[in-house]
């Protein structure tokens, strides 16, 4: 219920009273200050607060502060504004600053200064307007000589040095919250992976496959795969295909800083396998040296730098898994270091021990060397025992001859020498495959 405060008959203090004990269960409450206090003066007017005696001015505050709710001393304060000015106003609020030592002349002058300057640090610009008014002897650089660094930058947020000067400031990096910066800590446990991208050469603008490498970091055990793109549709099968291929259980994936393996697909691959995804830190190399060195000593000495078309990329891919990874792991034996510390501290690394990464497996102690579920070391055995280290080496020679031949046929024939003013023919071309125009000359070997 609203009730409406209004200028009605005037009481005696005796009304009053019974009003305030007829009322006493009853609360009333007021929605504008401004009407209230009018209502406050009006009243006081009318019942000529002035002239009445001290017990009707108890009773008439009374009769006031029940009716506006509003507390003792409050209305105290209210009725002394009434006795002493004649009125019952609202006070103004006025904000209190400190006084303005730079002028708008001052800020227009430094907005010219970084204008000019190209917008320095802040201990630069200050050197300048010192120098501005002690060596050059510039009047208008007087308040500005003393300046601090930190107002200085309280005056390039003011509203005036925005309006003069337009600061188009850097594009600040994304922040990608997938993988974390640091290098991981195997502890000699195998199961941690460091990846790589190698990229093969283009030929005439037309991109090639894509190597992807993974090297555990305390076995080696080495598995390298082959995608068309280097894109989530091609590359997520790859990396799930070769995830497959370790014979233990994953525990950590560290890649560098690429694109191709810090996006949401592969952390939520990698979540689903609740393995640890971890990437290489700023100046850092050796975080991912283990696997930059094979990339080198395996993947280019075996495949070359000549160009691979697309097409391929699943019949390489074939023979990375039946052939190339069977070989690195089980018959291409690796340097493993032997760490000594000297009095010093300093560590030195002494590469004597030569052993495959199965046979690296199998020497870990037997609470480090497990192995995924339905695989087994008879199983491996087997596997490793069924051809000599170079038997397997010369098949695996042979596999790759033949799959370079399948790679030549997809791409242009090798033409035939020139004779003198005779003109180049259009280059042969395996039905089905697809080849840009103005190719000449095939793979390199």
């Amino acid at each position: 219920m609203t009730v409406t405060m209004g200028s009605g008959k005037i009481l005696s203090a005796e009304q009053i009273r019974q009003f305030l004990k007829a009322s006493a269960g009853i609360d009333f409450s007021a929605a504008d200050r401004t009407g209230v206090y009018r209502w406050i003066e009006e009243t006081l007017q009318r019942y000529r607060y002035r002239q009445l005696s001290k017990e009707g001015r108890g009773v008439l505050r009374e009769f006031l502060v029940k009716m506006t709710s509003l507390s003792v001393p409050q209305m105290t304060r209210l009725v002394g504004q009434y006795l002493h000015t004649g009125q019952v106003r609202e006070r103004e609020y006025h904000r209190r600053r400190f006084p303005s030592h730079y002028s708008k002349d001052d800020i227009l002058l430094l907005a010219g200064v970084d204008e000019a300057h190209g917008r320095l640090s802040g201990p630069a610009t200050q050197r300048i307007l010192e120098r501005e008014w002690e060596v050059f002897e510039q009047p208008e650089f007087e308040r500005l000589a003393s300046i601090s660094v930190s107002h200085l930058y309280n005056l390039r947020q003011s509203v005036t040095y925005r309006r003069r000067c337009v600061v188009v400031g850097r594009t600040k990096p994304t922040q990608v919250a997938y993988g974390e910066r640091r290098r991981p800590d195997p502890q000699g446990r195998p199961g941690y992976i460091r990846i790589d991208t190698v990229h093969q050469p283009e030929w005439d603008g037309v991109k090639s496959v894509y190597h992807i490498n993974a090297v555990d970091e305390v076995t080696q055990w080495e598995v390298v795969g082959c995608a068309e793109k280097i894109s989530e549709h091609y590359l997520k099968p790859v990396l799930e295909a070769m995830l497959e291929q370790f014979p233990f259980p994953l525990r950590g994936f560290h890649s560098d800083n690429g694109s191709e393996f810090v996006n949401q697909p592969v952390a939520q691959m990698l979540e689903k396998l609740r393995v640890e995804f971890t990437k290489s830190r700023p100046r850092r190399s050796n975080d991912n040296g283990l696997v930059e060195t094979k990339n080198g000593a395996v993947v280019r000495k075996h495949i070359g730098y000549q160009w691979l078309p697309p097409s391929r990329a699943g019949d390489i891919a074939a023979f990375y898994q039946e052939w190339l990874n069977p070989y690195l792991n089980y018959h291409r034996p690796c340097a493993f270091a032997t760490v000594t510390v000297d009095a010093k501290g300093k560590q030195k690394k002494v590469y004597e021990t030569y052993q495959t990464p199965y046979e690296r497996l199998k020497s870990l102690p037997k609470k480090k060397r497990q192995l995924r579920c339905g695989i087994t070391f008879a199983e491996l055995d087997r596997i490793a025992k069924a051809d000599s280290d170079t038997e397997f080496a010369r098949k695996m020679q042979k596999a790759k001859q033949e799959l370079f031949r399948l790679c030549a046929q997809a791409g242009v024939g090798i033409p035939e020498p020139l004779r003198d003013g005779q003109k180049a023919e259009a280059p042969s071309v395996a039905s089905g495959s697809t080849v840009p125009k103005g190719r000449t000359g095939g793979p390199r070997r």
